[in-house]
Formats: C-alpha cells, sequence, structure tokens
C-alpha cells in the first residue's frame, strides 16, 4: 500500500490550502482519506489531480454544486447528455449571455462618458441621458 499525501503536501501540490481541503473534504467533492495509526490524515496521489480538475472548473465558471455533479456522473456514468458535453455547453451558453450583457453595459458606459455625464442623478433627469434608468427602480408596491 502506498504511504499516501499528507494534507500539507497534497495542499501545496494542488496549489490550495489546507481549509481548502478540508472543506472539499466535508462537502463531499473529495473521498474521506484513510487514517494513520496515529490519526494523521492520508490522502492518495489522484487527490491532487483531482482538486486541479475542481479548480480549473471553478475557473470555467462551474459553481462546487455543478463540480460536484460532474465528479458523480464521471464516476458512475449516468448516460448520455448527463456528462461534461452536456453541461459544458450549457456552461458556454451561459457565459455568452453574460458577455452579451456585459457589451451593453460597456456601451452603455461609453455613451454616459461621451455624453459627460457628471452627476447621476442630474444625468437621470435628463433626455440626453444615456443611462437606462427607466424600469431599473420601478416600484413593486408598499413592501419594497
Amino acid at each position: 500500500m502506498s504511504p499516501g499525501l499528507r494534507p500539507g503536501e497534497v495542499a501545496e501540490a494542488a496549489g490550495v490550502n489546507r481549509e481548502t481541503l478540508r472543506y472539499y473534504e466535508r462537502r463531499g467533492l473529495l473521498a474521506e482519506p484513510r487514517r494513520t495509526l496515529g490519526g494523521h490524515r492520508l490522502y492518495p496521489p489522484e487527490t491532487v489531480t483531482t482538486l486541479r480538475v475542481i479548480k480549473a472548473a471553478q475557473r470555467l465558471g462551474f459553481t462546487l454544486e455543478e463540480i460536484e455533479d460532474l465528479l458523480a456522473v464521471g464516476t458512475h456514468r449516468h448516460g448520455p447528455g448527463a456528462g461534461l458535453q452536456a453541461r459544458a455547453a450549457a456552461k458556454l451558453a451561459e457565459v455568452e449571455q453574460k458577455i452579451t450583457d456585459l457589451n451593453v453595459i460597456a456601451a452603455t458606459l461609453r455613451e454616459a462618458l461621451s455624453a459627460g455625464c457628471d452627476d447621476l442623478v442630474e444625468c437621470a433627469s435628463s433626455s440626453q441621458c444615456p443611462i437606462p434608468f427607466s424600469g431599473l427602480a420601478s416600484p413593486r408596491g408598499p413592501d419594497s
């Protein structure tokens, strides 16, 4: 049996801190490691790869819940449409929508700069203001 890696070794190799390692373990993203007779946790070397995969997926915009599902699907093979291809396509559509939204925001801010808007309240009352104030703060009733 391989001796395994201590938490500090795993954390350093994967570029995370020990608390992240413990948190992922509590969430079920990582299997509970075996323990030495002295109670020290020892992780299999593939834990480093799993941590790197988790961090890479987070950088791609996947939430920990989504990553947990992806890891489970990879382990259990739930059939077509349940794996990375379908989920990556959905995440791509989400990212592309965010990019579209951000481009609209950037264009509006450029227009505000060009229009010389310097006072938000004054700009809001001007018909020349490019910022779309109408509909943003519409009242919803007495409880809003």
